[in-house]
């Protein structure tokens, strides 16, 4: 599935935020940006909703352990792949 240009700038947008140590401002907008991407996943196979499950589990590690750097990491690249 090839994500909508506007959800890929948001993300770019959303790890650049956390990259600047502006994790506050990042994490208000990685909840909308997940909030609007969920129906993206409507009619998506089980393995690919399961390989989404994986990567939010993981984006959401790295933000309890407040690595920024980690959050940034994946939603520039395996955010964009999903």
């Amino acid at each position: 599935m090839t994500l909508p240009q506007h959800v890929v700038e948001e993300a770019r947008n959303c790890a650049k935020l956390f990259r600047l140590g502006r994790d506050i401002e990042g994490a208000l907008k990685m909840v909308d940006l997940i909030d609007r991407s969920l129906p993206l996943m409507d009619g998506a196979t089980p393995e690919r909703q399961a390989e989404w499950g994986r990567m939010l589990s993981a984006i959401l590690a790295c933000q309890e352990r407040q690595d920024w750097l980690g959050v940034a990491d994946w939603l520039e690249v395996e955010f964009l792949k999903v």
